[in-house]
């Protein structure tokens, strides 16, 4: 299996990647945690045993579809080196495994990952051209399909975005929809959470090089340990407080006081060249062997 994928990364390579690691693997888990707005599944990967649980996801927004394709490789090299018994990075993969119990849901919003990359169905295409203005192109369409961003939707301070949000109604970006948790795909994020009680959570996005570890100063101590591990090992910045609420990261950190981390992998516009791809994987991969290695300290 090869580890990256120089193509774009839209659902059906997603799915196909899910359904080779389920035939090469035993230990690995996927399910199904919901669907989105057209119905598409929204996997979940699971991988280790150990006491620690952690969480990572991908494609909140649709036009950085490459952190998707970041997130399965790093699966991908972890299960070899599983099923080797070599290491990934600095530290052997039997380790990781057995500290920690790795959740990994690598397509949030599958429907706006396809618009971006493969254009608007018969289904959905006056919708959503009616949505962009008419243009009939959606490299900068960041929410689902229904023009809701999906990391406007949680109940962190929400008012605040949709009041000072520019947009007002469906949009391709930055409208945060009429309620907190109005779609799917927010609400089986919401759920997942809840159920599973993650000890640690990183959402990743494009792009910026750099990370958010705040929110409002409910941030344990251990989030500033870990920034400092997680800048030493990537090279991106540390920034504990932006001026932004309603996103995933924002409502972890609200309810829970974990750590929870938003990372802007790469540099440029949206969506990032596959140019960078294995440049944005090296900092992907360091950053989650860091996660899995140093959670609870």
């Amino acid at each position: 299996m090869s580890i990256l994928s120089y193509r774009p990364y839209d659902f059906r390579e997603l799915s196909d990647d899910i359904e080779e690691l389920s035939r090469l693997y035993s230990f690995i888990q996927t399910e199904e945690i919901g669907r989105s707005v057209e119905g598409r599944p929204i996997w979940e990967i699971r991988i280790g045993e150990g006491t620690k649980k952690l969480h990572f996801n991908g494609s909140f927004h649709a036009n950085e579809w490459i952190t998707s394709s970041v997130l399965v490789s790093f699966i991908k090299e972890y299960a070899q080196a599983l099923a080797s018994g070599s290491s990934i990075g600095w530290v052997l993969a039997k380790k990781l495994w057995s500290e920690a119990s790795l959740s990994v849901v690598p397509m949030v919003n599958p429907d706006g990952v396809e618009l971006v990359i493969n254009g608007p169905s018969a289904a959905n295409e006056q919708q959503v051209k009616a949505i962009n203005g008419e243009v009939e192109q959606f490299d900068g369409w960041k929410a689902n399909i229904r023009g809701v961003d999906l990391n406007n939707q949680f109940p962190a301070n929400w008012d605040i975005e949709k009041e000072r949000k520019e947009p007002k109604s469906p949009a391709p970006r930055d409208y945060p929809g009429e309620r907190p948790l109005s779609e799917p795909e927010a609400i089986a994020m919401a759920k997942l959470q809840q159920r599973e009680q993650f000890d640690l959570m990183a959402a990743f996005h494009t792009q910026g090089a750099e990370f958010y570890w705040g929110y409002e100063g409910n941030e344990p101590e251990e989030s500033r340990l870990l920034a400092e591990i997680f800048e030493r090992v990537s090279g991106y910045q540390a920034v504990r407080f932006i001026d932004s609420h309603a996103g995933y990261k924002d409502w972890f950190i609200q309810e829970f006081q974990r750590p929870g981390f938003t990372i802007e992998l790469g540099k440029g516009c949206n969506p990032l060249p596959l140019t960078q791809l294995e440049e944005i994987y090296i900092a992907t991969r360091n950053i989650c062997i860091a996660a899995l290695l140093n959670a609870g300290t």
